[in-house]
């Protein structure tokens, strides 16, 4: 869809072979062995929560990378600010984090850390090997990377059934184009603009977002451990994030 797109609107393709190749191997990183990680290991059977918190870790370890790989600077500040998003990521999913032996899965727990280190790698690489370029076409070409490793596996893992129902499109649908497409898009975006430990202190809004939108939507309780936890996080995603 995305290359249909580019291909409209005449955008610019990667020029020669290597440029290709950082495309594919973040798409790989950041799509592939990310988002097909998680999905995996969330539906054998490692609980939303968990996963959000391995998901949380991710802003952590770009602060402490970025300084030896990208030259990063992060101030005392920032340090706090992570400190506090973290602090507040626990709180806010802390209702959630009840786990069962079938949740505590090892190899389901490794997949889904698996997914936030090639996530981290895969900011990181983008950053210094694909920040320039027309971002629909090179979206166009991660989207390649990721089919190179996820069609294989599920060749080989799934039984390749497809159950119409219209909660299944729904999903589908969201994941694709709001998760994979918009999202992802975006933060390719601030990525290619700004520093990567910024950007990546954001994902600690996202548990903040969801609990408010499963009490909105869904009815579910919002305790005062988690209020306190979203503010918390806002306060550290602020000061990791201002200039």
């Amino acid at each position: 869809m995305i290359a249909v797109f580019a291909a409209a609107v005449r955008a610019p393709w990667p020029q020669g072979a290597m440029a290709w190749t950082h495309a594919i191997v973040s798409g790989i990183l950041m799509h592939g062995l990310y988002l097909g990680g998680v999905w995996w290991a969330v539906k054998h059977g490692l609980s939303a929560g968990m996963s959000g918190l391995l998901a949380a870790l991710q802003p952590l370890l770009s602060a402490l990378l970025g300084p030896y790989i990208l030259g990063e600077r992060v101030s005392p500040l920032q340090w706090l600010g992570v400190a506090l998003g973290l602090l507040g990521v626990v709180l806010v999913l802390s209702p959630k984090l009840g786990l069962t032996a079938e949740e505590t899965a090892w190899f389901a727990l490794a997949v889904n850390v698996m997914g936030m280190l090639a996530v981290t790698a895969g900011s990181f690489y983008q950053k210094r090997y694909v920040a320039s370029g027309d971002l629909r076409t090179v979206a166009s070409v991660q989207y390649l990377g990721a089919l190179l490793v996820v069609a294989p596996l599920a060749l080989l893992t799934e039984d390749l059934r497809f159950d119409h129902a219209p909660e299944l499109y729904a999903v589908l649908a969201w994941s694709v184009l709001a998760l994979s497409v918009v999202t992802v898009s975006l933060m390719l975006m601030m990525i290619n603009r700004g520093e990567v430990t910024r950007v990546s202190a954001l994902i600690y809004l996202v548990p903040s977002v969801v609990a408010l939108m499963a009490f909105a939507l869904f009815g579910e309780t919002l305790t005062l451990i988690q209020s306190l936890g979203m503010a918390l996080t806002c306060t550290g995603v602020y000061l990791a994030t201002r200039k």
